[in-house]
């Protein structure tokens, strides 16, 4: 539909023309070869760059009808994408998570995404609508050296489109399988020193179809509804204002409301009779001032704020015969016959609301500056600071903080016309274990000619725990006790050492250490000329030593996180693209060989060791990839497809084809679109976990959006 092609800012300034306020940030998609920015926080060519970074245009995200903004990491190599829980989305490069993503960095346009207090990412709440998306890029390998610690697997950065190439009104709504329902609208101007954006998108979805649990009253085991759907609102304001030439200021606000729905099956706690819902209430507001005081040299002050508000509350119905037990100091889980039913004396089970609610936010300063000496020698350096603030009666009974501190640095050196040196690292210091962590980087790029180069690349890695892994004090506190019999209980606070299921091996109160990786990679990129299109290809080879890393449980009935694990990847990762006017045609794969070993307590036994290693493994997989095809038709169709899969993920596998068939309409006041995409399940088996079910292999989703 007339969204403005993400190459048409770009192409209007080559490169030897550069006005100097355009220099950072800018992305030279006209060049002979495609340049990136997130790396090393220096715009290069990828001959030069120290890594492998996939590119992902917002362009593309659109033409292959991606319905979901984690969906978009089925299409780099290594990464893979599931659900769990209640249908909560999850990424991640080369595995070792589950529900908490913590080990990739995550920024929108330079800001830190992930919730400061565990350090995950909820995706289906980013601030983040497809139509804005200008391009998505996605360093794989560890990148502490240029973003800290949590880039310890990578880093995602999402740039979105800059507020001149959206002036006007655009509208677009989708609706498809399973009460999908996406709106985006969007207003803005252009023009003089001011450019101005600002948008609202709703995402609402209904999940999965079915789930397979045992009934609590009559214990048949069966396919139940599934409550695991989201009802999200997004309000997004962006501008630019140029003060004088080479000085401009950027101002982004947001806010995100709505609904995550978590089903009582899987997230009720204390005997949940309800589906304890979580009310969203999350905003951010980040300012950035850029300064270009020559062609050769440019810096930004950047200031952001973010707050994520969660409300989630439920009932519970308590067996007295558990408070009985608690109030003797009886094992409940121990005594599970004596403790879980009704007293002696035949007394009403408890009845009590509880919540897990929490609020946590983050202030984040930082300065980065940039030096051109020459066209070989390039220098970028900067501070960074940050204050995370939590606040949960549930997870911390209390607030807390911590600090983060850090200098940056990344030195670009070509020496001789075939050969590039990177060097960089960073220095970080943080509250969470009152440390210090220096992360370096080294490689050596060997440019064979313009079009390719030979990367040889070392870097080293940390992740720290964060807040709730290290100083966590969890608990519920009873509130509208009922019946009177139990009101002494009104304002109890249930700690979770009162319902341990495995006592002997929890660890909560332990200082945890920090994770450790070291990295080499050897790489390769091409790019081919031919005839009228061009063909690209990248392959990654690597080996990485991932050591002490935190596994174990993190539940309320359960703690057992521990640096007890190791871990060796290697494999190998190929991304290639072939383009022709109006035709595009792009392959991944990714084969990853992890071996694990369980390095902890001496005295825990065979099954308990197998098990931490398992659960760093969860995502994990041995084969993985995506093939997209974009054709361009005559009389404004455009037709796409993409495959997906991922095998050996934890004992399932992903196959997934899409296709999507789109006409747009040309006016001289307006431009529209009307598309019709399919997604065909090709295994009926669910992946991941046995809940995941829907009732129809065939999902079909339309699509209808005007621009003017």
């Amino acid at each position: 539909m007339g969204i403005a092609c993400a190459l048409g800012s770009s192409a209007a300034w080559p490169q030897e023309e550069l006005p100097a306020d355009f220099s950072e940030g800018f992305y030279g998609f006209s060049d002979a070869v495609p340049e990136v920015l997130t790396t090393t926080r220096l715009r290069q060519p990828k001959v030069r760059v120290p890594g492998t970074t996939t590119v992902i245009e917002g362009d593309m995200i659109r033409d292959l009808g991606i319905m979901s903004l984690v969906e978009i990491f089925r299409l780099v190599p290594g990464m893979v994408v599931a659900e769990v829980g209640s249908s909560t989305p999850v990424t991640t490069y080369h595995g070792t998570v589950h529900y908490e993503q913590r080990r990739m960095q995550v920024l929108v346009d330079g800001r830190t995404a992930h919730r400061a207090t565990l350090s995950d990412m909820d995706w289906q709440t980013m601030p983040v609508p497809l139509e804005l998306i200008e391009r998505v890029e996605v360093a794989r390998g560890p990148n502490s050296a240029a973003y800290g610690i949590n880039a310890f697997l990578g880093t995602i950065n999402i740039i979105t489109r800059d507020p001149a190439d959206t002036a006007g009104v655009e509208a677009r709504v989708v609706r498809g399988s399973r009460q999908y329902i996406r709106t985006f609208g969007s207003v803005g101007d252009a023009g003089g020193n001011y450019d101005w954006r600002l948008a609202y998108e709703k995402r609402k979805f209904e999940g999965f179809d079915y789930q397979l649990e045992r009934d609590p009253v009559t214990g048949e085991y069966g396919p139940y509804p599934f409550h695991d759907g989201h009802d999200i609102n997004v309000f997004n304001y962006d501008s630019r204002l140029e003060i004088r030439p080479g000085i401009n200021t950027e101002l982004r606000a947001g806010v995100v409301d709505g609904v995550n729905e978590e089903d009582v099956f899987k997230n009720g706690e204390l005997g949940a009779t309800a589906n304890p819902d979580i009310d969203v209430r999350d905003y951010y507001l980040q300012t950035r001032l850029n300064v270009s005081p020559s062609e050769s040299h440019f810096f930004h002050i950047q200031a952001s704020y973010e707050n994520f508000d969660r409300r989630q509350r439920w009932p519970i119905l308590i067996p007295s015969g558990v408070l009985t037990c608690l109030e003797n100091g009886i094992d409940v889980f121990a005594n599970e016959d004596e403790c879980l039913r009704t007293d002696d004396e035949g007394n009403p089970p408890l009845s009590a609301r509880v919540n897990a609610d929490s609020e946590d936010s983050r202030l984040e300063l930082e300065v980065q500056d940039t030096l051109i000496f020459n066209p070989d020698l390039k220098l970028v350096s900067g501070l960074g600071y940050r204050a995370d603030t939590y606040r949960s009666e549930t997870y911390f009974n209390g607030r807390g903080n911590n600090y983060q501190s850090r200098v940056f640095a990344n030195l670009e050196y070509t020496p001789i016309n075939w050969l590039t040196l990177n060097t960089g690292g960073n220095y970080e210091r943080t509250t969470t274990t009152h440390e210090g962590y220096f992360s370096p980087r080294v490689a050596a790029n060997f440019t064979l000619n313009d079009n390719h180069a030979l990367r040889l690349v070392y870097s080293r890695a940390v992740r720290t725990p964060d807040g709730f892994e290290q100083d966590p004090d969890y608990g519920f506190t009873l509130r509208d006790v009922e019946p009177e019999i139990w009101a002494e209980y009104e304002g109890y606070r249930v700690e979770s050492v009162d319902i341990w299921e495995h006592p002997e091996l929890v660890t909560l109160g332990e200082e945890l250490e920090e994770e450790r990786i070291t990295s080499r990679e050897i790489s390769y990129f091409g790019q081919f000329p031919i005839d009228q299109g061009s063909f690209q290809l990248e392959v990654r080879a690597f080996k990485d030593k991932l050591r002490d890393m935190i596994s174990g449980v993190i539940q309320f009935d359960d703690w057992t996180l521990d640096n007890n694990v190791a871990l060796d990847q290697k494999g190998f990762e190929v991304e290639a693209a072939l383009q022709y006017p109006k035709t595009t045609l792009r392959a991944t794969y990714g084969y990853l060989d992890q071996d694990g070993w369980y390095t902890g307590p001496a005295d825990y036994d065979e099954e308990e060791k197998t098990y931490n290693v398992e659960l760093l493994g969860r995502l994990s997989v041995r084969h993985s990839g995506s093939l997209a095809a974009i054709r361009e038709l005559p009389l404004g169709f455009t037709l796409s497809g993409a495959m997906y899969w991922a095998d050996e993920l934890r004992a399932s596998e992903f196959q997934r084809l899409d296709m999507r068939l789109a006409k747009s309409f040309y006016r001289s006041d307006f431009t529209g679109e009307l598309a019709l995409t399919m997604q065909h399940y090709i295994d009926e088996e669910p992946d991941l976990s046995s809940d995941n079910n829907i009732e129809d292999q065939n999902q079909f989703f339309v699509e209808a959006g005007i621009r003017f």
